[in-house]
């Protein structure tokens, strides 16, 4: 039996219509989110991915919570390892309004659609999810368009990204970000807070060690760094009487021969950082190929 020949799925008004709707209900009863784009600092080839990832750019736009009755999830959840939060969320998206608000051309997006690894900032509830799964065709061709996205997101756990959002609140996250703290045998200039330093490694490959500068202090020479890593991926850490640069203020620095440099991970009072980071050298041989394996 042949569909209704009067009613046609495809007409461009009620398509507009229908979309302007779903944009004034979203904007009514939705809430206002931070919107978050992934950069990938030094990209696998292989898996697409990256060791650290920066959060540089924010965008504020609406969305609609479609779990209204809370966040959905396995919820807190306790272990072995403390408390786990496992928060999901489900929000809707208007494809004109992301159009319009982020993926337009001055933003310097070359993606169509929300992706899988990018931040939502919800300020409501004070917490920031990672995109899991977005969904591009619920609902499916209703009128022969598609109006929205449905993304799905799962509470976001910090894990050394650079966090330079300008959103004090969004910011604030990488104060749980690995450091180290340099002590100088002298310096020349001022180092500044937010800059990144440099350890030239092989300057004709193009490879150098790279920090954020989270402190300084200049009547004691002493400078706190996060976000430490070589430009080519590979694992490095600051070494003593490295020479360091700032690649803003220019500054230079020459860290201590002695004692110069210092893992900061005594975060707080209760913790037993120290204590484990101690106690590992004890039973775990880190010159063999697989230290976590038998024990000798």
């Amino acid at each position: 039996m042949a569909v209704n020949q009067y009613l046609k799925p495809n007409v461009q008004t009620e398509q507009t219509l229908y979309e302007d709707i779903i944009i004034e209900a979203i904007k009514s009863y939705g809430q206002d989110v931070v919107y978050m784009p992934r950069e990938l600092v030094n990209e696998d080839d292989i898996f697409s991915d990256d060791a650290v990832s920066r959060f540089s750019a924010a965008y504020n736009i609406e969305m609609y919570v479609e779990t209204v009755d809370g966040f959905e999830g396995e919820g807190d959840l306790f272990s072995k390892f403390g408390v786990e939060i496992r928060s999901e969320v489900t929000f809707v998206l208007a494809r004109r309004r992301w159009a319009k608000q982020i993926a337009y051309v001055n933003n310097a997006l070359n993606f169509y659609r929300p992706r899988e690894g990018d931040l939502i900032h919800l300020p409501m509830s004070k917490s920031t999810f990672e995109i899991v799964k977005v969904e591009d065709e619920s609902p499916f061709y209703q009128l022969g368009n598609l109006p929205v996205f449905k993304i799905r997101c799962s509470l976001f756990e910090y894990n050394d990204e650079d966090m330079d959002t300008g959103i004090e609140a969004i910011d604030s996250i990488e104060n749980n970000a690995y450091a180290q703290v340099l002590t100088f045998q002298s310096f020349t200039g001022q180092f500044q807070v937010g800059e990144n330093i440099r350890k030239t490694i092989d300057s004709d490959a193009g490879i150098y060690l790279n920090a954020e500068v989270t402190a300084w202090n200049d009547s004691d020479k002493v400078i706190s760094l996060a976000h430490i890593g070589r430009t080519d991926g590979k694992f490095a850490q600051f070494a003593d009487s490295d020479s360091i640069t700032g690649l803003t203020s220019l500054a230079t620095g020459l860290v201590m021969s002695s004692a110069g440099i210092v893992e900061q991970i005594d975060i707080n009072d209760t913790n037993q950082n120290v204590d484990f980071d101690a106690d590992a050298t004890t039973f775990l041989d880190f010159s063999e190929s697989n230290p976590f394996g038998d024990v000798t």
